[in-house]
């Protein structure tokens, strides 16, 4: 079964080339061009891993992350964006998203971090299409890349 991937940007032309080299990569795409159309998607449906731009115009992405976590503590997220810098890289992790990526990406990477964050996310059951978590509140548990993103901030500082 494909790996089902909610893509968010609001470039349409970068979000199309992206959903199809992904989808070419055997991943099930679905799209949104704006945080807004992303949370209304996320009520209708189960995506494993969700892949978000921070720089929207109609909300920005943290606010966007915050509410994807809020809706599914379990949520998968991996922010790719272009206009990173350490403190909203940070403040991302510190939100929940599972890695952090810069653009231009090279797609082998992102699909990598892709099928690492889906095998990190919960079953759902086949008749849960909710777009919540099915699942009880659960401990904080390590986010796939957020060490490695913390000890390449702090490199060299203990």
């Amino acid at each position: 079964m494909a790996v089902s991937v909610l893509l968010i940007d609001d470039d349409e032309e970068f979000l199309a080339i992206l959903a199809e080299r992904l989808t070419i990569r055997g991943l099930e795409v679905t799209t949104a061009a704006s945080g807004r159309a992303a949370l209304d998607l996320f009520g209708t449906a189960w995506f494993k891993v969700v892949v978000l731009d921070l720089q929207m115009p109609d909300m920005d992405g943290l606010e966007v992350l915050e509410r994807l976590v809020a809706l599914n503590p379990a949520q998968q997220i991996i922010v790719l964006t272009g206009h990173a810098t350490v403190t909203r890289g940070v403040r991302a992790m510190k939100l929940g998203a599972a890695d952090l990526l810069e653009k231009p990406v090279d797609i082998r990477e992102l699909v990598e971090k892709i099928n690492t964050a889906a095998a990190g996310a919960p079953t759902v059951p086949a008749g849960n299409r909710a777009g919540r978590s099915p699942y009880p509140p659960q401990e904080e548990t390590p986010r796939p890349g957020l060490l490695r993103t913390l000890r390449g901030l702090f490199a060299g500082g203990e």
